[in-house]
């Protein structure tokens, strides 16, 4: 059964919501400490824009009537993660939060153009097309944000 659309694009802003409130007013230096999990915040960022971005592609994807590109297993999911974290983590704070910002739009115009049959979660892979992935990060960072007092 297809996502309610209004219903999927209103989670999507919530969660981004969540975490921008969680983000705000720190530094660059801040997001830049390395000491969440061995990431620093902006490696978070770069790392949630990534899935936005695939996601997306997905949508725009399926949307086109093809299959999911995104079948991974959970080993190649971790390879995958890995591998995008050592590509981006040189990535300045500033670049971080464009990225996140834009390819959340990207995401939010592949979802609002997509023909409702489209939105039907069956129809994909690790990318799929509701994610709570951002609400895990947000709480990591708002603990991580009240453990270091900032």
């Amino acid at each position: 059964m297809a996502e309610d659309r209004d219903d999927l694009l209103r989670h999507y802003r919530d969660s981004r919501k969540k975490m921008l409130e969680v983000l705000h007013g720190l530094t660059d230096e801040q997001l830049s400490d390395p000491t969440l999990d061995g990431w620093a915040v902006k490696d978070h960022l770069a790392h949630l824009a990534l899935w936005d971005d695939l996601r997306a592609a997905e949508v725009e994807r399926i949307s086109a009537g093809h299959e999911s590109a995104w079948k991974m297993t959970d080993e190649q999911d971790d390879d995958y993660n890995e591998a995008a974290y050592q590509m981006r983590r040189g990535m300045s704070p500033a670049q971080a939060r464009w990225e996140l910002e834009h390819s959340r739009a990207r995401l939010l115009e592949a979802i609002e153009k997509a023909p409702p049959e489209a939105l039907d979660p069956s129809l994909y892979g690790a990318a799929g097309v509701r994610s709570t992935h951002e609400g895990q990060h947000t709480e990591w960072l708002d603990r991580w944000r009240r453990e270091k007092g900032y």
